[in-house]
């Protein structure tokens, strides 16, 4: 019998840690929290120093019994969640069911990655729990549980129910709020660039940009003084001015901390942060490699840090040395410096070991899995080579009192890039690179060839991506590695924003909540706040603070922010906004309202006239009633054009046939600014019924997985993380069902939960819930 019981949080961390260990070790799996606040109540005591209750979670009875009856015939226990925060709160919430009074050893172990050295190394040099890093991660949900419990019912009595604000996912939102103010506020300038075309004694003939006007930066506004200025230039004569030529060193960048790895998933694959975690997290736990089994693929993949260990260093450099020549290995290792407010916790993100060629894995591997692993691996590798260096020329030309420069780059030793080059989220001007320049001399005349003049005006600030959300929330210090995912999962889940040709759009529910949080809780929506209260959670880890006082600093100003706004904020769902248009119906002047929807015209002789509209607001602040547009679009339920309308989630293509179709499809627009039909996103799920992939779509209550096969096969699932199908276990009731004796699961229908048979599709028995389930 097993005298060790290791406890991690999944299954597949068993399979991948249970070989290194002997028979001596049982490892078993928690399936991440076993413990939380209750979600019926604030589960605060506000009296009590913040004193949280937690209760055992309903749906891991099962767990914590096997955890119970595993522990009991253990002399040692090692309790390995992840390295971070949450998995530090899930070992002292494993250690207290399980008892500490029991004269049992129980020992936190930490695996930066999941290879048989570190395993070992982690088991014979355990670490005690880490009381301070429970702490912040107390605190933290302490925070975010008295922000979103006690705000979120008053944007329920302000706006309408079910709305829910968070501590950061709502700064988040006013990052964007602004970002959109600012392209709102944007007043384009007009400008023109000219580009001349010269040739000299040698070949070829080359562009040059005109740079300075009477030895000032040029500045040419309009096309009149574009055409007077060309007037004079093509009259002048030219000279080389001046000829620079230079090298230049492009350094490596330096291995992925995890914003950066969302970052570039984001630009290069075309991930989003949710799927980039969800997919690093398996190559971290470990992939079923045939006959080695289940291998942990990379370090751990929540981290701040370009700390690489020294051996994987050497292993890095020995790898340069056999597969490149010896000018891509530099003297010495290349050592990152962390920015200043870096945990430091966890090495940064690199494969575990160098012995796992993506090429040579590939086949155990999904695509998106290789995709990034492969990206990992060639950003480590590329961080340990030398620089890439160019040849660069300039070449200033004179004439007319103008300035033209010509700038080219010739790649002379690529250095890191033979292996990596960071993607660029848009297309950037190269500067030059591999632009071939001829041979010129200083004060050689050049003949003007030809002269362009173009019209341009000055863009807005652009809506932020994935990619450059992720960069300004951990540039402006809003969240933490572990974060970063979720609260751009939650702001799209909350409907607050919404993803459209891979950018950020307010949706009128994030505009009207955001103005109405900013001008209630300035405090907490607040960016530095925010950014101090991280700070103050990393000083709690490090032992320099306390988390009763952090809370009791907190909510004295929120407090007051709370009670306030009780009393005097904007009850959006009782303003009407008066207008100039009259009701088609009974002609009584039409109102603005907010509904669950959006703002939308009604009657003001509602309830007697029940009219409403979909509007439209121009710059003039002008309202304009906005009939449905009918396409060419046929149903394909009775073949009647489409019609696109607006809904919660934007816009949607309905039947014009309603009511007596009610068939809808979602939409999108295509190159051409046509809205057509979105086609549903396929992913790597089957469908069980038919063997057809299951795809992403999205009904009322959000995104869930339908069969690629509908009609003629109507199978659909919940959806989980990265798009597929959701794996959770049931959460059993004490109930067993009348017909087979199996316990009854707490399932959710379109009416609320009910209870259904766990041995469903043979038993299909289904129940009301229970009073007394439901007040729980």
């Amino acid at each position: 019998m097993a005298s060790s019981l290791v406890v991690v949080e999944s299954p597949t961390k068993v399979k991948t840690i249970k070989k290194f260990l002997g028979k001596d070790f049982n490892v078993v799996a928690s399936m991440g929290h076993i413990k939380d606040l209750p979600k019926s109540s604030l589960g605060i005591d506000l009296e009590k120093d913040f004193e949280p209750t937690y209760n055992n979670i309903d749906a891991k009875k099962k767990t914590i019994d096997e955890l119970k009856k595993a522990a009991k015939t253990a002399e040692n226990i090692y309790l390995a969640p992840d390295p971070d925060r949450e998995g530090e709160a899930i070992a002292w919430h494993i250690a207290d069911v399980i008892g500490t009074k029991k004269n049992k050893n129980i020992y936190r172990v930490l695996f930066n990655d999941l290879t048989k050295n570190t395993v070992l190394e982690a088991i014979s040099h355990p670490l005690p729990l880490d009381y301070d890093k429970y702490e912040a991660q107390q605190t933290r949900r302490i925070l975010d549980r008295l922000v979103g419990y006690q705000i979120s019912p008053v944007l329920w009595d302000k706006v309408k129910r079910g709305l829910s604000a968070g501590r950061v996912q709502s700064v988040a939102v006013r990052m964007i709020c602004e970002r959109e103010d600012e392209i709102n506020k944007f007043v384009p300038e007009e400008y023109w660039n000219l580009t001349a075309q010269f040739e000299g004694a040698n070949p070829p003939p080359f562009e040059a940009k005109l740079i300075k006007v009477h030895g000032k930066k040029a500045k040419v506004s309009t096309g009149e003084e574009a055409q007077k200025l060309a007037s004079e230039i093509k009259k002048a004569s030219f000279v080389v001015e001046k000829l620079e030529k230079k090298e230049l060193r492009r350094a490596a960048l330096p291995p992925f901390t995890t914003s950066k790895l969302q970052q570039e998933a984001s630009r290069a694959l075309r991930f989003s942060a949710k799927k980039t975690m969800s997919v690093a997290q398996k190559l971290y736990e470990g992939i079923d490699l045939g006959k080695e089994g289940s291998v942990g693929l990379i370090t751990y993949m929540r981290t701040d840090s370009y700390r690489i260990a020294a051996e994987a260093v050497t292993a890095v450099r020995n790898y340069i040395s056999e597969n490149y020549s010896s000018d891509y290995l530099p003297h010495k290792p290349h050592v990152y410096k962390n920015a200043q407010k870096t945990q430091d916790a966890h090495e940064a993100i690199r494969p575990s070991t160098m012995t796992n060629k993506p090429q040579d894995i590939k086949e155990y591997l999904t695509p998106d899995q290789f995709k990034l692993y492969q990206l990992i691996w060639n950003r480590f590798v590329a961080s340990q080579m030398n620089p890439a260096i160019l040849d660069q020329t300039t070449i200033d030309i004179a004439g007319a009192d103008c300035t033209f420069r010509a700038q080219g780059q010739i790649l002379k030793f690529p250095g890191f890039t033979i292996v990596y080059t960071e993607s660029k989220e848009e297309k950037e001007d190269e500067n030059g690179v591999d632009k071939l320049l001829p041979e010129v001399k200083e004060q050689e005349k050049l003949k003007l060839v030809n002269l362009d003049t173009q019209q341009k005006f000055t863009q807005p600030p652009p809506r932020y991506s994935e990619a450059s959300l992720v960069r300004a929330l951990e540039e402006n210090g809003i969240g933490r590695p572990s974060t970063y995912a979720a609260i751009i999962t939650t702001i799209q889940d909350r409907e607050y924003v919404r993803l459209e040709k891979a950018r950020f759009h307010l949706t009128e529910l994030g505009k009207i909540v955001t103005e109405l949080l900013v001008q209630s809780f300035p405090t907490v929506l607040d960016l530095a706040f925010t950014a101090d209260m991280e700070t103050k959670l990393d000083a709690i880890e490090n032992g320099e603070n306390k988390r009763v006082k952090t809370l009791q600093d907190f909510y004295q100003l929120f407090s007051k922010e709370l009670d306030k706004a009780k009393d005097e904020m904007r009850n959006v769902k009782r303003e009407e906004t008066p207008t100039d248009l009259v009701c088609e119906k009974c002609q009584s002047p039409m109102v603005i309202k907010w509904g669950k929807n959006g703002r939308f015209l009604a009657c003001s002789n509602y309830p007697t006239c029940k009219n409403t509209m979909n509007f439209t607001q121009n710059e003039e602040g002008k309202i304009q009633h906005v009939e449905a547009q009918t396409t060419e679009i046929k149903c394909n339920k009775c073949g009647k054009p489409m019609m696109v309308k607006d809904g919660r989630f934007g816009q949607f293509l309905a039947c014009s046939g309603y009511p007596e179709c009610k068939n809808t499809l979602n939409a999108t627009t295509n190159e051409n600014g046509e809205v057509v039909p979105q086609e549903a996103q396929a992913t790597d799920t089957v469908c069980e019924l038919c063997g057809k992939p299951m795809a992403v779509k999205r009904g009322r209550y959000g995104q869930f997985l339908g069969c690629s096969g509908y009609p003629e096969c109507k199978n659909i699932k919940k959806m989980g993380k990265g798009g597929q199908a959701a794996t959770q276990e049931p959460e059993l009731s004490n109930i067993a069902c009348d017909q087979c004796g199996k316990p009854m699961a707490i399932k959710r229908g379109r009416y609320g939960k009910f209870l259904g048979c766990t041995g469903y599709p043979e038993c299909k028995t289904i129940k009301k819930m229970p009073k007394t389930l439901s007040e729980e």
